[in-house]
């Protein structure tokens, strides 16, 4: 019997407000056992995705090395204090989630075959999609909902 992502989707999408800082948005989704979620609007709309790896692509580039073959070696250690100290400072402000959100959804509808929705996350390079009934999400597929079919086969 054929499955379409109505029936592998979990239904209750958890999203977090896009001005919740970064360290409540981490703890959120340790708290949740979860690595990413949609982001809403003040009116409740998701208008993109944050994840764990937008939390470390964030970090990552404020203290990214220098490799300009340019500089002397004394050169590119003062740059990497120059970069941590901006980093520390960065650090001190209230970075928030649509700061480092993804604004792009992309979706299948709750009638799609999983294999339709497999191929469109594969070609994305994507962990989570969601699943949508008229214009309304509805749900989430990821990854692990993934492997749970295969594990059940």
């Amino acid at each position: 019997m054929p499955l379409f992502a109505k029936d592998i989707m979990t239904p209750h999408v958890k999203s977090v407000p896009q001005n919740w800082t970064l360290q409540r948005f981490a703890g959120f989704l340790t708290d949740n056992g979860i690595s990413g979620s949609p982001v809403i609007d003040d009116d409740g709309e998701i208008i993109g995705i944050a994840t764990l790896t937008d939390i470390a692509d964030f970090h990552v580039n404020q203290v990214d090395e220098d490799y300009d073959a340019r500089l002397t070696p004394e050169e590119q250690q003062e740059a990497r204090k120059l970069r941590i100290s901006l980093f520390e400072e960065m650090s001190k402000l209230p970075v928030e989630v649509r700061d480092i959100m993804s604004p792009i959804l992309l979706s299948v509808s709750e009638d799609s075959p999983v294999a339709e929705v497999a191929t469109k996350m594969l070609d994305e390079h994507i962990h989570r999609i969601f699943v949508k009934s008229e214009d309304k999400v509805v749900g989430i597929i990821t990854t692990f909902d993934m492997l749970k079919i295969i594990a059940e086969q």
